[in-house]
């Protein structure tokens, strides 16, 4: 397991020699983001991590993708025989209309493909070409590769809505913990379980000691800024191991887009003993801020998105997520931009 990120136990108070890279969605970037070729490629690309979201399925597989509703990254919409599965729910308060994971079984869901999320920005060129997988298959990928090129790689999964989903009686909780306890290679290597409800995170505290291999993330959205003051980060560490921000908490913006000074979030976390591992780093333009370097006319802005992501790792960061992993990688082996 060289090269890993030691998470939990005697070494998680100490300083790391570097940071690790999350592939967000696998290597999302480039392929459809939650397929085995994505995550194929992530971990070519060297990633340290590749990171998963999790929604079961009626018969409870554990389906990787971003959200149960499936219209934005699947093709369900042309299956004539899913039509009359399409319909409206309310999911953590907001009213959504489509096709979900929770009403297909998992044989269901292997007659769909998976499109582009964002085609406006990565185009439509692998439309159709892969089915979903579940969290065994990606195991199992990332069993494969690690067996050839004998470089260990970590695994973060995200439980996606779990109040939501316990209250159909589909628990993602003991869910995940069942398949990653059955699989010898995930029995041993680095596992991160990101939630955005801290609920969920404390029912898997109980099951999961700290000192083991699975550590716990509290994600943060850009709008939960009231959950990183010294008494929300300190109820934080309490239950879990890193702290992931939307990355405007460790570095905000200025009133014209540019990065501002970086705030005291990581000294604050460290000392707490919380790691931190923002997100979510993504090359196009739309994505980046203002008064980076740019190269050409075309919304992938490389240099630009490695100097963004050089600038947080400057602030001590111990990880971050990138739809893009292989320029984490350069963002950490290239010298910093001037």
């Amino acid at each position: 397991m060289a090269g890993l990120l030691c998470l939990g136990g005697p070494l998680m108070a100490q300083a790391l020699p570097d940071a690790r890279i999350y592939a967000h969605r696998g290597a999302s970037a480039l392929l459809p983001e939650h397929t085995l070729p994505a995550y194929a490629q992530a971990i070519a690309d060297g990633a340290h991590y590749i990171e998963l979201d999790l929604v079961p399925s009626a018969d409870g597989v554990l389906v990787v993708r971003h959200e149960n509703e499936l219209s934005a990254s699947t093709d369900v919409a042309e299956h004539r025989q899913f039509r009359d599965r399409r319909t409206t729910k309310v999911i953590d308060g907001v009213s959504v209309q489509g096709w979900f994971t929770e009403d297909f079984t998992w044989e269901e869901l292997q007659q769909l493909r998976a499109r582009e999320r964002l085609p406006e920005l990565r185009g439509t060129a692998f439309d159709g070409q892969f089915k979903l997988a579940r969290l065994e298959e990606v195991i199992a990928l990332v069993v494969s590769q690690v067996a050839r090129s004998g470089r260990g790689v970590g695994l973060a999964p995200e439980l996606k809505h779990p109040a939501y989903f316990r209250s159909l009686g589909l628990a993602l909780e003991p869910r995940v913990l069942q398949v990653l306890a059955a699989d010898p290679y995930t029995r041993v290597a680095p596992i991160v379980l990101q939630s955005f409800e801290a609920d969920s995170l404390k029912q898997l505290r109980q099951q999961v000691p700290r000192g083991g291999n699975i550590a716990l993330l509290q994600l943060v959205d850009s709008d939960q800024g009231q959950l990183l003051g010294p008494a929300g980060l300190a109820g934080i560490a309490a239950y879990a191991d890193v702290l992931g921000p939307e990355r405007g908490h460790v570095i905000a913006r200025t009133a014209d887009g540019r990065l501002a000074a970086p705030g005291d979030l990581v000294s604050r976390a460290h000392a707490l003993g919380l790691q931190v591992v923002p997100w979510t780093f993504r090359p196009e333009q739309p994505y980046l801020p203002a008064g980076l370097p740019i190269s050409g006319e075309g919304l992938r802005q490389e240099v630009a998105a490695v100097a963004e992501m050089q600038a947080y790792l400057a602030t001590g960061i111990d990880g971050l997520m990138t739809d893009d992993p292989a320029l984490g990688v350069r963002a950490l082996q290239a010298p910093a931009a001037r």
